[in-house]
């Protein structure tokens, strides 16, 4: 039997009539089809899903839908403003920390929220924050490099 949900997502409030069992990762794809947040591994490992729920970053493969009620998702599409990329996002870009581009939205998400907590993180905690993001491409030296030029912008 369906659940009925109230949140918000990317700062637009939505009603919406989801399965129990159905994980915010396939709301978000399936259904709103927002589908910048990636299914990697579905079992929250490697970090493809990471979405902000009210301002951290979590395993959106790992939450169902209906554990979200009345909080707030931000997804890689939320992320520009006013259709201007981000600084993260253009760091990401100017840094060429994007190869395949796989992983790139989790760990754009991931440097957001690092940058929100600390805004001048030191390399080590950098690397701390995304860890828990697994890149088959760019040996994650770009990465670190992008977060740090975002925070100096």
């Amino acid at each position: 039997m369906k659940k009925e949900i109230e949140l918000t997502i990317n700062g637009s409030p939505y009603r919406l009539s989801v399965e129990p069992d159905r994980t915010l990762l396939e709301v978000l794809r399936e259904d709103l089809g927002l589908t910048g947040t990636k299914e990697g591994c579905a079992s929250g490992e490697c970090g493809a899903c990471t979405v902000l729920l009210d301002g951290e970053p979590i395993r959106s493969c790992l939450i169902l839908a209906v554990d979200v009620r009345g909080r707030e998702v931000v997804t890689i599409e939320g992320v520009a403003e006013n259709r201007t990329p981000h600084k993260i996002q253009k760091a990401f870009i100017d840094c060429g920390a994007i190869q395949c581009g796989f992983c790139t939205p989790g760990m754009i998400l991931v440097g957001k929220a690092l940058l929100e907590k600390h805004p001048k993180p030191g390399e080590r905690q950098i690397r701390e924050a995304i860890s828990g993001n697994l890149c088959r491409c760019t040996g994650y030296a770009k990465i670190v490099e992008a977060i740090k030029a975002a925070s100096r912008s």
